[in-house]
């Protein structure tokens, strides 16, 4: 079972059908809507300030999501996926998102619906990233239009596929393996 801690009298609050890998940690002012999941050796930690997601979040293996201390909480909306290894740190990620691995989203930055940010990616305090586009480097830029094909093919496909991943967790732990 996952790691879920209260902080301060405030324990995470999780929707219908979410997935908490067994090695994850959950801890204090969390709040996540329904068909979240959260993978292995990943961290999202709500003691300094508050983290919202809404449905349909995927929180990747090593992950991490924290904020700053009464300046910056995380704000995080539908559909969204935070890539292995990523970094999502007091912004908001609007609908449609996808962190790539490794990439970095810091203090303040606004993320807008329908925005591919690609592996290793550094999104700087307070960018604001505008919708429908690719942002790739160090700092990130934007490097090009994200197409529907682009957005269907890989936003939406992998938010629904870590749907079906939690769901082979499950069967398998309803089997006892």
């Amino acid at each position: 079972m996952a790691l879920i801690k209260s902080v301060n009298g405030i324990a995470p609050k999780f929707g219908k059908n979410c997935y908490l890998a067994e090695n994850a940690t959950i801890v204090g002012d969390v709040v996540m809507g329904d068909d979240c999941s959260v993978w292995f050796q990943a961290v999202v930690r709500g003691d300094v300030h508050y983290i919202r997601m809404g449905n349909k979040v995927n929180v990747q293996d090593g992950a991490v999501i924290h904020c700053t201390y009464k300046r910056a909480p995380t704000n995080i909306g539908n559909n969204v996926s935070i890539g292995h290894r990523a970094i999502v740190h007091g912004c908001t990620l609007k609908d449609n998102v996808l962190v790539g691995m490794g990439a970095i989203v810091m203090d303040h930055a606004v993320v807008e619906e329908n925005v591919l940010i690609a592996a290793g990616a550094v999104v700087l305090e307070n960018s604001h990233l505008e919708s429908g586009y690719i942002y790739a480097g160090v700092p990130a830029k934007k490097v090009k239009a994200l197409g529907t094909d682009t957005f269907k093919d890989t936003i939406e496909r992998i938010a629904n596929n870590y749907i079906m991943y939690a769901d082979w967790f499950r069967e398998e732990v309803s089997r006892g393996g």
